[in-house]
């Protein structure tokens, strides 16, 4: 048996506070992460909070680890003691499903949260069967790359699956923590990047970040004007939009695409969706190859998010600065244990 310190939430909207929890025996295809930083991700609010009704209680949050590998079962071949990895929002899928031999496995029915029914990140050490632990490649910055490992990974995603090309305008809904990784990826991808923002203080930052443009999306004469102009428009946050306009930008074929977990319906017309053979979709993060896919572009083309740093003994502090939106843009605990 082995000993893991973590901090963890008895109730919701609770503080963190140190618990201990025993490691049973490593299965064959596991492997055990020591922990070197572990970054803070809104959903990890969504679970201390039991927004979406899914919690348990004591809750260790915690999705976005970068570590060194402690252990291996019997059966890991592919992955060594010793070697840095990092894990995001999946720990484990069934390997045999549909889902997962076409190489989707974030689409796993039976996929395992990191954080739902077990616990997470913020401890001294976490196990994953060891397809979910994908190796950091050689360029990438290992104190600031957890948040590649569920807020890149969930923008990066779907310019994949839908075929985004370097010819195409594309736009950016909110510029944070997914946004401002959003905005790094398409403006290297080759496209010509517009960012939608109703904060003035961000324009500067976007331009930096890659985008072309800067549009203020409370200017609605200003957005009405922008009709039929977008191949791709990636919306990150959780908020409800002004859906129809967003839908009358995108040019014949274009897609509205959510990243962002927006909880209340999406209401849009009928008419604009067939107007033009245009789509609404969402998606979850991506499989492992494409993890994979997702660090080698950002070893090629120097990609890292902008990120703030705490020791994890002042988590408290650091969600508190993550739930004000203060952020700029994601926040990194560093395991101080």
């Amino acid at each position: 048996m082995t000993t893991v310190n973590a901090y963890a939430v008895s109730q919701p909207k609770g503080r963190l506070v140190p618990f201990q929890y025993e490691l049973g025996p490593l299965a064959a295809s596991q492997i055990d992460i020591r922990v070197e930083s572990c970054a803070l991700c809104h959903s990890d609010l969504s679970m201390i909070d039991n927004e979406w009704g899914i919690s348990s209680y004591p809750l260790v949050p915690g999705h976005e680890v970068i570590g060194t590998i402690a252990a291996v079962g019997a059966n890991v071949t592919t992955l060594a003691v010793g070697q840095r990895v990092g894990l995001g929002w999946f720990s484990s899928s069934c390997m045999h499903c549909r889902q997962c031999m076409r190489g989707d496995h974030n689409l796993c029915p039976s996929a395992e949260s990191t954080i739902i029914g077990r616990f997470g990140g913020f401890a001294d050490r976490i196990r994953c069967h060891s397809s979910w632990a994908i190796a950091l490649p050689s360029g990438v910055d290992a104190d600031s790359a957890g948040p590649l490992f569920c807020g890149g990974i969930t923008v990066f995603n779907p310019i994949v699956q839908f075929d985004v090309k370097p010819t195409h305008k594309v736009g950016v809904i909110g510029i944070g923590g997914l946004g401002h990784l959003a905005l790094q990826f398409l403006n290297r991808w080759g496209c010509e990047v517009t960012a939608f923002t109703s904060s003035a203080s961000k324009t500067e930052e976007a331009r930096r970040l890659g985008a072309h443009h800067v549009i203020d999306s409370g200017d609605s004469k200003r957005m009405q004007a922008l009709a039929g102009q977008f191949d791709f428009i990636l919306n990150t946050t959780n908020v409800s939009l002004d859906w129809p306009t967003y839908l009358n930008a995108l040019a014949p074929r274009g897609r509205l695409h959510t990243v962002g977990v927006v909880t209340e319906p999406i209401g849009v017309p009928g008419l604009l969706m067939n107007l033009g053979q245009r789509s609404l979709s969402g998606s979850p993060i991506g499989s492992p190859a494409t993890v994979d896919d997702m660090l080698q572009f950002c070893a090629r083309h120097q990609i890292n998010p902008l990120i703030e740093q705490f020791p994890m003994s002042q988590l408290n502090e650091a969600f508190d600065r993550l739930r004000s939106g203060a952020a700029r843009y994601r926040v990194v605990a560093r395991n101080d244990m």
